[in-house]
């Protein structure tokens, strides 16, 4: 695909603000000390929960101390009684207690007023009230009448990427407009209460967060943007029935409801990632490493089956790189895939440490480290991959377009970015 630019009269899509907010920082403090969840309070918990035996409190304890997070990340305040409750009012007061904050802290950042957006989109893959997430954002701050509104659900931890995309096409309809992204999951409704392992694994690995992104096409944004957007390319794997399967919300022997994730779901997302990586590689790689890459591909074909596959070098084209943080294994997986270093994935690291795997939004709490840190300049390059359920694959290539400082203070990694990166065990 072009740059936007191309296709919007010369004006780039501009990201205004990447605001990526941790919700705890507009909640009080003692709440806050409440919403953290210790390995060891998640086991004691568990231990209290009377559907769950041993066996299943141990196998909790191990993903939990594999998984590559660590002692400060949160569940919201119903996931926290015993047992958890999972109920629709839950939900809502979830809701309200993620977006709310969220979206009044990035129009107060870019002094936007609600009447100013133009097109709100809303991700969350496993909770869809009636009315919808938009229409109580909409509801709440009085916004036009004209808006075009929209919900994402059920796209899994590759939602917000793909709302980047859809805001994108629409920013080349809708002219001289602001578009906002708000990405989130609801947990509450989450809770697996069943006993059967494969179902078990999301209640260790999922942890609260979201994100509030501004793009916007107006000509006067050229000045105050972080971002263009250069680049976008959706794939995805779903007419397969084995990748189909692989994540699947479904109900357990007992009739109980939760999200399988089945053994090969690290092979699904080889296999998914390499698909997008392939067409995304042949429009921004220079010619001499695609080449490499096909001729690679022939020999391994009809001369030597037994050859490797070259692996391209996007670290050519790519400064940063923003993974999915579904876990440490995961990160791994794709890491090796791509040959990436430790410099690379020490972002997606970090954040699955300090805030788990926060499913879409990771990635901007992935771009924020990045930004505390003062690592992204005027002119590098920066990928956003977001894969999830279906499954499917989406990336997203900024271009920073000024300098970004002082981010260390405003960002939700204000309080502990002097204490990063850290040594994770087992990494």
């Amino acid at each position: 695909m072009e740059p936007l630019s191309k296709h919007n009269h010369g004006d780039p899509l501009g990201n205004t603000t990447t605001t990526t907010t941790l919700l705890s920082r507009h909640i009080h403090s003692t709440l806050l000390e409440f919403l953290r969840v210790p390995f060891s309070t998640f086991v004691e918990h568990a231990r209290m929960f009377d559907f769950l035996d041993q066996q299943c409190i141990s196998f909790m304890a191990k993903v939990l101390t594999s998984s590559g997070q660590g002692e400060e990340t949160y569940l919201p305040p119903a996931i926290h009684c015993i047992p958890p409750r999972s109920d629709h009012d839950e939900a809502i007061k979830e809701v309200h207690m993620v977006l709310f904050p969220l979206l009044d802290d990035l129009l107060s950042k870019t002094k936007l007023s609600p009447s100013a957006i133009d097109i709100l989109i809303i991700n969350c893959s496993g909770f869809s009230p009636i009315p919808s997430l938009s229409s109580i954002i909409i509801n709440k701050y009085s916004m036009r009448d004209d808006i075009k509104s929209f919900n994402i659900t059920g796209m899994g931890c590759s939602a917000s990427a793909l709302a980047v995309d859809m805001a994108q096409n629409l920013l080349k309809v809708y002219k001289n407009s602001h578009a906002v992204i708000l990405s989130t999951e609801i947990l509450s409704t989450g809770w697996y209460s069943g006993k059967e392992r494969p179902m078990m694994v999301l209640n260790c690995l999922f942890r609260m967060g979201s994100a509030a992104i501004l793009l916007t096409n107006k000509k006067e944004a050229k000045k105050s943007s972080k971002y263009k957007l250069v680049q976008t390319l959706r794939t995805q794997r779903t007419f397969d029935d084995k990748a189909y399967h692989s994540a699947i919300r479904e109900e357990d022997t007992n009739g109980i409801t939760g999200v399988t994730l089945r053994k090969d779901l690290l092979q699904v997302a080889g296999e998914t990632l390499r698909s997008n990586v392939t067409v995304l590689g042949s429009s921004i790689l220079p010619f001499f490493e695609m080449f490499r890459y096909v001729v690679s591909i022939l020999w391994k074909k009809f001369m030597d089956k037994s050859a490797e596959i070259y692996v391209p070098d996007f670290r050519q084209v790519i400064q940063h790189f923003c993974l999915p943080c579904s876990g440490r294994p995961v990160i791994r997986e794709i890491a090796q895939g791509l040959k990436l270093g430790e410099r690379d994935i020490e972002a997606a690291l970090m954040t699955l440490h300090r805030f788990g795997n926060q499913s879409s939004s990771s990635l901007w709490y992935e771009l924020a480290y990045m930004e505390g840190k003062e690592r992204v300049k005027s002119g590098d390059k920066v990928w956003q991959l977001g894969m999830g359920t279906g499954p499917k694959c989406t990336s997203l290539v900024w271009e920073c377009i000024r300098p970004i400082v002082g981010e260390a203070n405003r960002g939700p990694w204000a309080d502990t970015i002097d204490r990063y990166p850290v040594s994770i065990l087992g990494s």
